[in-house]
């Protein structure tokens, strides 16, 4: 890079993942949901990395759900009633700043190629929405994206509200929009589904590469690069999330992420990575022996997790609670922990006094779509949520037991496993959109001793 530029290419736009068509569907549900108000969404801010040089930008989710724009310094306004009803601002074309940073829309770009109605530079924004706002009554917009944006917008509202009692009209409430987008983007559209798969299905790949090559005497950073490379190889923008290469003890780290130690032979390695493509997650976790098959140790536990994934995946089908495949697995696991000794006592009163969290410490399923871990209430009116077609959530059971724990039977100590997939809700039941991974014993065995397929 050269010095006083700044790298604002940005890998996530995969052109036609997701249909024009689409982001003008979502565009209008959202603006008949806000009603008379208006709405106003501001990008994510450019993130500094160190010094001069910034992180490889990303747009806010909520943002890009409606308007499928990637650039920095934009803000979409949304107006009901009028026959204008999405502006948005952003930079306009400079030669000279895009021989740094690269080709940008600018405003004949934002209408010609996004759907704006109308397009303005973003210094005019504050000019431009003083006169939407004087109409509106109530105005959307989600506070603590964007710092700088959102003083603007203190600002115009509080005008706006001074000059109310003469006007006669004018904003009297500011509303979070997150909780009605955020409720839509829980229910995953056939297009939105199909990214996903092709992000799941790089990922499942980086996973066999993985399972195939690891070897005793390699690092941990050595797998995570074999990783990082399948997902760019395959059109990924990277990983999703900082990627999971734990060995040996390491596994037993929820989320560990140094990835700096030498692997041994025959010792478990958990490799938690997904990819994102195109704005979508994926997110996969596989447990493995390093070059070896799986001790007759390593099989008991493994296989009790494997059980306790498999309970909590037959439960989800529509109607279920969301709170249903945790259920199912913590049973499964508990029974196993104590059947192999690590736990003891009754597994009800384990269970109701919460003693499995020293080996079981987290819930077993988030939400996955745009964000790994997605947006969307677990819980509506204090009652767990009921599961409905279109959701797509985790299901990954583990057993942790640390190095150092010395209440553990020695020879369970520094083991940890975890085993996860991405399972959609259909109307009859599920897919585990994930099961091209390997996760039975035999399936990972056969990579693990022979590189095969």
């Amino acid at each position: 890079m050269n010095e006083g530029g700044r790298v604002e290419s940005n890998p996530n736009t995969v052109k036609n993942a997701i249909p024009r068509e689409l982001f003008a569907l979502r565009r209008k549900r959202f603006i008949e949901a806000i009603g008379d108000a208006i709405a106003i969404l501001p990008s994510a801010p450019i993130a500094v990395r160190s010094a001069d040089v910034e992180f490889i930008y990303r747009q806010d989710n909520d943002f890009y759900y409606l308007t499928g724009f990637a650039e920095p310094e934009s803000i979409a306004l949304f107006a009901p009633g009028e026959s204008d009803n999405f502006i948005l601002f952003v930079r306009p074309r400079d030669k000279e700043r895009e021989t740094w940073t690269g080709r940008r829309a600018g405003l004949e770009g934002a209408i010609a190629d996004y759907g704006a109605d109308r397009a303005y530079r973003i210094d005019e924004f504050q000019h431009v929405a003083a006169r939407y706002l004087e109409k509106a009554a109530r105005i959307y917009y989600p506070l603590g994206i964007n710092e700088r944006i959102d003083a603007r917008v203190l600002e115009m509202l509080k005008s706006a509200a001074a000059m109310r009692p003469r006007l006669g009209s004018g904003p009297n409430a500011l509303i979070d929009p997150r909780e009605i987008l955020h409720e839509a983007r829980l229910f995953k559209s056939a297009e939105e589904l199909e990214t996903m798969r092709h992000a799941i299905a790089i990922s499942a790949e980086a996973h066999k590469a993985a399972m195939r090559s690891a070897r005793g005497g390699m690092m941990e950073w050595e797998v995570e690069a074999l990783v990082d490379y399948n997902f760019r190889k395959r059109g990924a923008a990277g990983p999703s999330y900082p990627s999971i290469i734990a060995s040996g003890p390491n596994a037993a780290i929820l989320h560990y992420i140094h990835n700096d130690r030498e692997m041994r032979t025959g010792e478990l390695l958990l490799i938690d990575a997904g990819c994102e493509y195109a704005f979508y997650a994926s997110d996969i976790t596989r447990t493995f022996p390093v070059g070896a098959r799986f001790s007759p140790l390593q099989r008991d536990l493994y296989e009790i997790v494997l059980e306790a994934q498999s309970k909590a995946i037959e439960t989800i089908r529509p109607g279920v609670k969301f709170d249903a495949p945790h259920e199912a697995a913590l049973r499964v696991l508990v029974d196993g922990m104590c059947r192999l000794g690590l736990l003891k006592g009754d597994a009800e009163e384990l269970i109701k006094n919460g003693s499995y969290r020293r080996y079981f410490m987290h819930r077993t399923s988030h939400w996955l779509g745009m964000d790994v871990h997605d947006v969307g209430l677990y819980r509506v009116a204090g009652e767990s949520r009921t599961l409905e077609p279109g959701m797509v959530l985790t299901v990954e059971p583990g057993i942790y037991i640390s190095q150092d724990d010395d209440q553990a039977p020695e020879e369970f100590r520094g083991l940890g496993i975890r085993i996860e997939d991405d399972v959609l809700v259909t109307s009859d039941g599920h897919d585990v959109m994930t099961a091209a991974v390997p996760k039975s014993v035999a399936q990972i065995e056969a990579l693990t001793t022979a590189g095969g397929d």
